[in-house]
């Protein structure tokens, strides 16, 4: 999940600027982020090989002298020992590299994404000052600019918000502040800021509501755990959004919200990963979707934190998604 606003449609940026200087945008990095995880990839295959190389020459060494030496007893027990602590130091040492190297990698993803999505909507708005500063524009027009510019700056804003409340949701941050809420009411307040961010249709968003609920948990928080949900529903929706949002009890103390889209769906391979940090699932889809892969992990960060649970529902690609948050119920 990436950002929780979004820029405005190509169409309407072309409607603007027609007449005008065009943004130039800046060269698309993805073929050389194929090429780096690609080296990546190779990497960490090339130090598994290697660890289980130095595993099985070790095995090796170790039958022939047991072979040599198998009447010595102590000697015997003295290289088994020995044996065990050379696979095991190979072994920690591979982990130890191969996470290393994953972490890295994520740091990679994380830069760039959060690059990207804070130099376009700056691009944007720089574009859009200097054409006002240059060129003579009727006063329609300037509104319309205005309106686009501040779409743009809500988007920065919130792609700054979502950075800031992953460092706030940390396992070493503050505790949350638990309050007495009604989740029915935090629901509502969440559909109708997505219905006016994106502009949905009235019967884009659905909330079906069996009985109130009322839960102890972090109004802010948990605000932003829903609103990532339906951000991330909608966006990856494509053009006809059709969401469905559930509220109900689960085995008398569990509150649970299902988020349900008809969208590209998730690989089954995919279902847990969604939910780190920085991963988004590879795909045309999400290469066009603007995002810092934050949003599912602030969404399992926020139900941890609250005794919960997150986890994702899906048939594969083309069969839509459905996210499932889970907290404790009020008692």
């Amino acid at each position: 999940m990436r950002s929780a606003v979004c820029s405005p449609p190509e169409g309407a940026r072309k409607s603007a600027l027609s007449g005008f200087p065009r943004p130039v945008r800046p060269p698309s990095s993805s073929k050389l982020k194929r090429v780096v995880v690609a080296g990546r990839h190779k990497s960490i295959a090339l130090f598994i090989a290697l660890g289980a190389g130095l595993i099985s020459v070790s095995l090796l060494l170790y039958i022939g002298w047991v072979l040599l030496q198998w009447s010595s007893g102590g000697l015997l027990f003295l290289g088994v020992l020995l044996l065990l602590l050379l696979i095991s130091g190979v072994v920690l040492f591979t982990v130890f590299l191969v996470r290393e190297i994953r972490r890295n990698e994520q740091k990679d993803a994380f830069i760039n994404a959060v690059t990207h999505e804070l130099k376009t909507p700056v691009a944007s708005i720089r574009l859009y000052l200097e054409t006002l500063k240059t060129r003579p524009v009727d006063d329609a027009k300037r509104m319309e600019f205005y309106d686009i510019m501040l779409q743009d700056s809500n988007r920065l804003l919130e792609s700054i918000e979502q950075i800031l409340r992953t460092g706030r949701i940390s396992p070493t941050s503050r505790k949350p502040n638990f309050s007495r809420i009604e989740l029915g009411g935090v629901v509502d307040d969440c559909l109708a800021r997505a219905s006016a961010l994106y502009k949905l249709a009235p019967d884009a968003l659905v909330y079906r509501c069996t009985e109130p609920i009322m839960i102890l948990a972090d109004l802010d928080e948990v605000r932003a755990a829903i609103s990532n949900l339906v951000d991330n529903a909608v966006k990856y929706s494509g053009k006809d959004v059709h969401v469905t949002i559930e509220t109900g009890i689960a085995d008398k103390k569990f509150a649970v919200v299902r988020v349900c889209d008809q969208g590209q769906g998730i690989p089954k391979m995919h279902l847990k990963d969604v939910f780190k940090r920085f991963h988004r699932v590879p795909g045309p889809v999400s290469a066009r979707v603007p995002g810092t892969g934050l949003g599912l992990y602030i969404v399992r960060s926020v139900a941890k934190r609250h005794g919960g649970r997150a986890w994702a529902e899906s048939e594969g690609l083309g069969h839509g998604s459905t996210f499932v948050l889970q907290l404790p119920i009020a008692r």
